[in-house]
């Protein structure tokens, strides 16, 4: 494999230059701002504020992406995203249902399978190109959310406000191909700005289920 290959896939980027993507870019700072709010905010909960600091991590990432945009930056964009959600669904199995350890692991664990299965169906839908890959995000928030509606009310109301975040932020992503002729810096930056807020809401709604829990 050609890890300094070239890849153009976002409408703001028309040449191989390092600030090809300015906006796209710089906006990753959101993700960074989100991180350092969260941080604060999770300061008594171990697990939130390691989902901080991935948080964190999924803004430098993206923003190598976007000034790289190199089969190696691809990686460092999407492998943080990844253990983003496998770690928030390990401390949603351990807030949310109680589980040991190893039960919240392996249950996190089948997500990966779940992806590989899902997205290609989504894949089928005209028009959702790469976003597929991310679509069974929101569906399994979804889930969580209507199993938890009896339960944890409060919690379940705030993973569908999430599940819902990330549906806004999922279509501003696929339209930045389509809108591109219309538009100077396409729509991808929405989906950083979007994401950002989305992300930094999950942490909340963890740290929110866990201190009422006590």
């Amino acid at each position: 494999m050609d890890w300094t290959r070239q890849i153009d896939a976002y409408c703001e980027r028309t040449d191989p230059g390092l600030w090809a993507e300015p906006v796209n870019a710089l906006t990753n700072v959101a993700f960074v701002l989100a991180a350092i709010v969260m941080w604060r905010r999770g300061a008594d909960l171990p697990l939130a504020r390691a989902l901080a600091l991935v948080l964190g991590a999924i803004g430098v990432g993206s923003f190598l992406f976007h000034t790289r945009a190199t089969v190696w930056a691809s990686l460092a964009d999407v492998l943080p995203i990844v253990a983003f959600i496998l770690l928030y669904i390990y401390a949603a199995n351990r807030a949310f249902w109680r589980l040991g350890r190893i039960p919240a692991l392996l249950i996190a664990a089948l997500f990966l399978p779940f992806a590989a299965a899902t997205a290609p169906l989504f894949g089928q839908i005209p028009g959702l190109g790469s976003s597929s890959a991310y679509a069974p995000v929101p569906v399994l928030i979804g889930v969580y959310a209507l199993l938890l509606r009896r339960r944890a009310p409060a919690t379940a109301g705030g993973l569908a406000l999430g599940a819902a975040l990330l549906i806004l932020s999922l279509t501003f992503r696929t339209l930045d191909g389509p809108l591109c002729a219309v538009t100077q810096f396409g729509t991808h930056f929405l989906w950083h700005l979007l994401n950002g807020v989305m992300l930094a809401w999950m942490i909340e709604v963890y740290c929110r289920h866990e201190r009422a829990a006590r």
